[in-house]
């Protein structure tokens, strides 16, 4: 039985090429986050079509760009990965920070007594919202051009801000009202939080949902097909291939759901979490409230105690989260590998494709290795994640700051190996034959359920008969048979005994392959 996979959704990224390492040449990324006011005059953040493109690049270009690409990710894979490009990137950064500062002065423009920020017309209003869903990467470009000069990337978003807005004559008379009262981690770490959810929700999620039903469409699949079991590499009592599928997908989704129950936090409380600024120019306002308003309304969950920083606890949680859900599918990976390497499945071959430069008999299961040598990475990058960022020296150091820009690239290597693996499981087989083989060898395997009966009917020592039997010795269809036949049982018990075979012998394997869809947890 061949086992295709569903195809994977397209997220709302268009497939395309990857970033130029000549910044002279046009790359334009459309606007994909975008805010509506409800009927209450709350902010709902909504993703849209995100799309990035490459003006003018030859296939020459392309390929240039991809062998001297320092990280795989950016070169070799970047055709898998690049649907993270657009909230992970130092351009997702930038364009997070623009939309934090243009929503901050807003948000301004709403409080009463602010009076230097009177509210802004619809036209203004309409104008800033431009600059956030027009943004594009020659006004990265230009915020970068800036920072070469300020040497402050985020002061560089602030003067972007001001040159953007200095023509407009009623943004113009509170240009100094942008990045108000802000420390830079203010707008760094919505920025951040910003840029995992849409990650999250746009591109990780989604593929670890297509991950989880494309297995249990396996457990389901497979639901009857018997197999040996392996216990500490020996045979030991037999299943059924859809429930150790099954198995594997119920865990991962539960690492799904406590990954989707994450919240993703944000801070706005100055320079040391006390709003010391805030109150020195307006002592009468109500700025812990104010804030987290301004938090919450970018669809975050507002975090009141802080230093600078927004101690990044949350982060560790999701990234541990992310591991562990990395973990398990190691774990499967490497049972599919297993299970290819006793020949429990074949791999449907593609014409062209070579499985060893010297061996043409050979179809090695690359898919499953890829995806575990990818987890391993990401997950040392997880590790390293979650461990440094919850530790910052008194009110704050700067270490968090360069480390947090690695985010992209432990995320990368997840969604790599996600992809690898519903690759991998899309070419896979099963061989019943070789199933029904390894089952027809291993009767001693009906030892367990044998000495099971005979403890029930008071039959003594029943394990010691069975290991007198059965260990270190060539079991078959026959010698079990004589044995049954000649114990001391009811002839009903004897009977139902007689009817076992190492085929039979799965238990609620079946029934429990079949019910997998009401064990996962995935995204609606």
């Amino acid at each position: 039985m061949a086992l295709t996979n569903t195809k994977i959704p397209c997220l709302g990224l268009t497939p395309t090429t990857r970033s130029l390492l000549n910044p002279s040449k046009s790359v334009c990324l459309a606007p994909r986050v975008s805010f509506s006011v409800s009927s209450t005059d709350s902010l709902k953040l909504t993703t849209s079509r995100k799309v990035i493109a490459m003006a003018g690049a030859s296939s020459r270009d392309l390929e240039m760009s991809n062998l001297t690409a320092l990280s795989p990710l950016d070169g070799r894979y970047w055709g898998k990965v690049n649907e993270l490009a657009s909230s992970m990137s130092e351009f997702g950064l930038i364009y997070f920070r623009v939309l934090v500062e243009i929503k901050w002065l807003l948000k301004l423009s709403n409080i009463p007594e602010v009076t230097e920020v009177p509210s802004f017309s619809k036209e203004a209003q309409e104008y800033l919202q431009g600059i956030i869903d027009g943004f594009s990467m020659d006004d990265a470009l230009e915020v970068k051009k800036i920072e070469r000069v300020t040497n402050h990337d985020v002061k560089a978003v602030e003067y972007f801000l001001k040159q953007k807005c200095e023509s407009h004559p009623e943004i113009a008379k509170v240009l100094e009202f942008f990045h108000f009262a802000c420390t830079s981690e203010d707008i760094n770490n919505l920025s951040h939080a910003l840029m995992l959810r849409e990650a999250l929700s746009s591109v990780i999620l989604p593929t670890m949902d297509e991950l989880i039903k494309s297995i249990s469409l396996m457990a389901k699949s497979f639901a009857y097909v018997p197999m040996l079991s392996h216990t500490h590499g020996q045979a030991a009592s037999p299943t059924t291939l859809g429930k150790e599928m099954a198995i594997f997908a119920v865990r991962l989704s539960e690492e799904r759901r406590y990954l989707s129950q994450t919240k993703i936090k944000g801070k706005f409380a100055g320079a040391v979490g006390n709003y010391n600024a805030h109150i020195s120019a307006y002592s009468n306002i109500d700025w812990p409230h104010v804030a987290e308003e301004f938090v919450t309304s970018l669809g975050l969950t507002f975090n009141p105690y802080v230093t600078q920083i927004e101690p990044h606890d949350y982060m560790a949680r999701l990234f541990n989260t992310i591991s562990q859900f990395n973990n398990i599918l190691i774990d499967f990976d490497r049972d599919i590998w297993s299970y290819i390497s006793l020949g429990y499945f074949k791999q449907i071959t593609k014409a062209g494709e070579i499985g060893s430069s010297t061996m043409p008999h050979k179809v090695n299961p690359i898919d499953f290795e890829n995806s575990e040598g990818n987890l391993g990475i990401a997950n040392a990058q997880l590790a390293f994640l979650s461990m440094k960022l919850p530790i910052s020296r008194m009110q704050r150091d700067l270490t968090d700051s360069t480390v947090l820009r690695n985010m992209g690239v432990a995320l990368g290597h997840s969604l790599l190996a996600f992809k690898s693996a519903i690759q991998g499981i899309g070419k896979l087989q099963v061989n019943e034959a070789r199933l029904k083989e390894h089952l027809d060898h291993t009767w001693e395997v009906l030892a367990e359920p044998i000495q099971t009966v005979m403890r029930r009917y008071g039959v003594p020592e029943p394990y010691e008969k069975l290991k007198e039997l059965t260990r270190g010795r060539a079991v078959d269809e026959e010698n079990i048979r004589k044995f049954i036949k000649g114990l001391d049982l009811p002839e009903e018990a004897k009977d139902q005994l007689l009817e076992l075979t190492p085929h039979k012998y799965v238990g609620a394997a079946a029934a429990l392959a079949l019910a997998v869809d009401e064990a996962v947890h995935l995204g609606h």
